[in-house]
């Protein structure tokens, strides 16, 4: 456990030195939330947009990419991976300090992500804002493990930037059918769809399990 908090200590503080995971996704948030509010139509009646979950989280599932993919920079930049994998303790704790890092950021640009798609739109997210955040941060969580792992192998690779994406993206697929529909029926009637939320805790479980337990082979390679 304490090389998970010093691990997550590292990439905090880090983070608060240079800022540039975190300005990066907030960034491109509102730019996703500009984009859609000049190229979807304005609805007769007002009100946000059909479709408004899956914009949603598509800005986020983005966002977080884009932050994941910054995920080992500073290892690779100078050269401390070597480091990471002679940690002397099981290396599914050191995967578990990167993600919750990752999470607690991912969080983050949700939250302004929110909060610029209910001023844009007219959406009223505040009014089901515990429910939602709880959804957001299930999603967060598979988001942050998986992404994780796939983070560590793509920063290899001579195309990290687009390979990370291209790993990541397909294996989305569950989380993203349990979160756009948890998030649609919260908007659409005040309630979460147990179902729903089912899939998001199945998927989040072995996400994280195979990430944790896959990651000792990541570091060697």
């Amino acid at each position: 456990m304490s090389a998970v908090l010093a691990i997550l200590w590292k990439d905090l503080v880090s983070e608060w030195r240079s800022r540039d995971r975190i300005v990066a996704m907030l960034l491109f948030s509102l730019l996703v939330v500009v984009v859609f509010h000049f190229a979807l139509p304005v609805r007769p009646g007002g009100g946000p947009p059909e479709g408004l979950p899956g914009l949603l989280w598509v800005a986020y599932v983005f966002a977080a990419i884009l932050g994941l993919n910054r995920a080992f920079a500073v290892e690779l930049e100078n050269e401390a991976l070597s480091g990471l994998a002679l940690v002397p303790c099981d290396r599914g704790f050191v995967f578990l300090g990167k993600a919750t890092a990752s999470f607690l950021l991912i969080l983050l640009a949700q939250l302004a992500t929110a909060v610029a798609f209910a001023l844009a739109f007219d959406a009223p997210l505040g009014r089901v804002g515990g429910p939602l955040a709880g959804i957001a941060a299930l999603g967060a969580a598979g988001l942050a493990s998986v992404g994780t792992l796939f983070a560590a192998i793509a920063v290899r690779t001579r195309y990290r930037e687009v390979m990370l994406p291209l790993l990541l993206l397909p294996l989305l697929v569950p989380l993203l059918l349990g979160a756009v529909r948890a998030t649609a029926e919260l908007l659409a009637s005040g309630r979460v769809p147990s179902d729903a939320i089912q899939l998001l805790l199945v998927t989040d479980a072995v996400f994280l399990i195979v990430s944790f337990v896959g990651f000792e082979y990541v570091l060697d390679e």
